[in-house]
């Protein structure tokens, strides 16, 4: 308390007495006189006058200490507030040295308050940093007041002159004139019918081929997950071509694919069975299916722009593979059961 009176010991204190006087602020007419610089309305009372000046200051509260202390004078209202204004954006310049004090760091808030409670607006004493929303408390609190005085009454557009209304000149009667005797229409002769090899050529049928839009749509290869659950086929088509999408299948036109390698647009089958333990008849059921599926798997992939490779675990399956179907590019890949 001691720091903050000395801060304004050679101007307006806080709560005190003016300089060299012994009028006190709280009961002079200096609350008055700010009032009346902050008001924009003939009329307008002390609260609103401080509603309206607190109106330009950032506060932390939305203004509701503000409207709380509006009815006090302007200076006591500063003391009671302060501690609600963010003080980070707004600086204090004591542009008269009235509020100077030995120690500034000691004595902050102090010249604050009295920087801020001065009648005047001194052009430079307080800066505010960034755009000032008006706190929602002081803004209803301002609402409130301009529905109790009441809105202007909005004048209605002037009217235009009416023009002046000339009389119409009468109308002449026309002479009757005999109508004219319309020429009869020719009839016109029926077009004869075209012969069979005249008749023109029917409209091609519609096109039901899938648009490009819709090919490139299907042809999108969308990862999925591995199916089946073999860990051992899993891993050898993540690790081989390399796969894309480790731990994914590629699905591309409804099929899924083992593998989509790294780099280009290649699609995979990988196989993992242990072919050569198999007896001869199984072998060739097993390469019938597989290369009948193949070719299925081969089409999609060709038809969508991607080449097709098959990679199995020993030169034997893949030797079989091509003995039945030479068309198909088999590689072996080496991973182990």
């Amino acid at each position: 308390m001691l720091a903050l009176q000395t801060a304004c010991a050679a101007g307006y204190p806080m709560s005190g007495t003016l300089a060299g006087t012994s009028r006190s602020w709280r009961h002079s007419g200096g609350a008055q006189e700010a009032a009346a610089a902050w008001s924009d309305a003939p009329g307008e009372d002390l609260e609103v006058a401080n509603l309206r000046r607190a109106a330009t200051l950032p506060w932390t509260d939305g203004g509701q200490c503000i409207v709380a202390e509006a009815s006090q004078p302007w200076p006591i209202l500063v003391e009671q507030c302060f501690h609600a204004l963010d003080q980070e954006r707004v600086r204090f310049r004591d542009t008269t040295g009235r509020c100077s004090v030995a120690s500034a760091a000691a004595a902050a808030v102090g010249l604050g308050v009295c920087v801020l409670a001065a009648p005047e607006l001194v052009v430079g004493a307080v800066v505010v940093a960034g755009v000032v929303v008006v706190g929602f408390a002081i803004k209803e609190a301002l609402d409130t007041y301009a529905e109790k005085r009441g809105r202007p009454q909005v004048r209605p557009p002037p009217t235009l002159p009416v023009p002046e209304m000339r009389p119409v000149p009468e109308a002449r009667p026309v002479a009757e004139t005999k109508p004219v005797p319309q020429e009869p229409k020719k009839k016109r002769r029926p077009k004869p019918e075209p012969a069979g090899e005249d008749w023109p050529p029917p409209l091609p049928p519609e096109p039901t081929e899938p648009t490009d839009r819709e090919r490139d749509r299907k042809c999108e290869a969308i990862p999925v997950l591995h199916s089946g659950g073999d860990k051992a086929h899993n891993d050898c088509a993540d690790w081989y071509p390399p796969n894309r999408w480790p731990g994914m299948d590629a699905r591309v036109d409804g099929r899924d694919f083992d593998a989509l390698q790294v780099g280009v647009r290649v699609l995979w089958e990988i196989k993992t069975e242990k072919f050569d333990g198999y007896s001869d008849f199984i072998k060739e059921v097993t390469v019938k299916k597989e290369t009948k599926a193949f070719t299925e798997y081969r089409d999609i992939a060709l038809a969508c722009g991607y080449a097709f490779k098959v990679g199995v675990i020993s030169e034997a399956h893949k030797a079989a593979l091509l003995e039945e179907d030479n068309s198909f590019d088999i590689v072996v890949t080496g991973c182990k059961r």
